[in-house]
């Protein structure tokens, strides 16, 4: 589910990471959920591993269960660094 992919716009590279819409019961703030399967070095079984992005989301647009595509962005908080860039899907609900 966490497809890294690199944006190239005249303000550099930056880090796109798609994950789950999580919480929005902040206002114009989403947390997403970025789940990774990764391989243990010493036991060789697969470990999910979370982690939780706070993202700016100007029109409050996002709801729970959406797979969104987030990008690095200019720290607009304490926690908040990453910005919603568009919706892939939208949640079954």
């Amino acid at each position: 589910m966490s497809e890294t992919q690199n944006h190239q716009d005249d303000r550099g590279v930056r880090r796109g990471i798609t994950g789950t819409v999580t919480s929005t019961k902040m206002d114009k703030t989403a947390v997403i959920t970025v789940i990774r399967r990764v391989r243990d070095r010493r036991f060789h079984k697969f470990v999910t591993r979370r982690v939780k992005y706070k993202a700016h989301d100007e029109q409050n647009a996002a709801e729970v269960g959406d797979l969104v595509e987030i990008i690095e962005a200019r720290p607009m908080s304490k926690t908040k660094r990453w910005r919603i860039l568009r919706t892939i899907s939208h949640s079954a609900e």
